[in-house]
């Protein structure tokens, strides 16, 4: 099959996007949550393979729990969750077919359940893995010591990874859309999970997991410290998802609409 041209990967995405926007309040907090607890699998799943390999292959050991952590992203996208970040481009582009401002509200809603819903599945979920024993014990060293990393970056740091995840995971959204077949969507989203696990990117939700199960499990990580960092790897998954991969998509269905014309 040829390649879907930038005018029919708009018109694509305008029709998810339609999908999204028009959720009911209860299918969207409901799909949001689900997104929340899924991403926990991924993570957890990333600390137990990191932590078996480890001591027979080193550092080769977080490319191992890199590829675990894919199966995490898989698990969302084949259910059709609402991953914050992850939903920027296809409704972005149909409240822009939409007249005037009238999709903002829409749009507002969409982000904001998203993105708390996300928080709240993935940091009560989070709590069934902080139970003594319910996971190896090397592998709560492992989870300890990525959420110490994550929380004690610097701001800039924060920041800029944000944008490169916000960039990727959105970049997703497109390349779902780009391809025709289950098989080539499942192997992309696959993809973008590996990467995202491996670095360096950070993407809001996964971060606060990481970060909030790793406290669960005793890592000495303050609030401040948590919330700071929400804050600025939100701002910068809008800065990359939004800002970069949302509008210059955008732009370029608009582009090549009208050379069309």
């Amino acid at each position: 099959m040829s390649p879907r041209t930038p005018t029919e990967l708009f018109e694509h995405s305008v029709e998810e996007g339609e999908r999204r926007l028009d959720q009911s309040l209860l299918e969207l907090a409901s799909t949001s949550f689900i997104a929340g607890f899924t991403i926990v699998f991924g993570v957890v799943a990333l600390g137990i393979v990191e932590a078996f390999v480890e001591p027979t292959l080193g550092h080769v050991a977080k490319v191992a729990g890199a590829l675990a952590f894919g199966i995490g992203v898989v698990f969302l996208v084949a259910g059709r969750t609402e991953l914050f970040n992850e939903n920027f481009a296809d409704p972005t582009a149909a409240a822009v077919e939409r007249p005037g401002f009238s999709a903002v509200p829409a749009l507002v809603r969409l982000w904001v359940v998203t993105f708390a819903l996300n928080l709240v599945g993935g940091c009560l979920f989070a709590l069934v893995f902080a139970v003594e024993g319910a996971i190896p014990q090397a592998s709560t060293e492992v989870l300890r010591a990525i959420a110490e990393d994550t929380a004690h970056r610097s701001t800039m740091a924060w920041f800029a990874r944000g944008i490169a995840g916000g960039t990727l995971v959105s970049l997703l959204s497109f390349l779902i859309v780009a391809v025709r077949s289950d098989g080539s969507k499942l192997s992309l989203t696959y993809a973008v999970g590996f990467m995202l696990a491996l670095g360096p990117f950070d993407h809001v939700v996964v971060s606060v997991v990481h970060v909030v199960l790793g406290i669960y499990l005793g890592a000495p990580i303050g609030l401040e410290a948590l919330v700071t960092m929400t804050a600025v790897v939100t701002a910068g998954n809008f800065a990359g998802g939004l800002g970069l991969v949302t509008v210059t998509h955008i732009t370029q269905a608009m582009g090549a609409h009208e050379s069309d014309e």
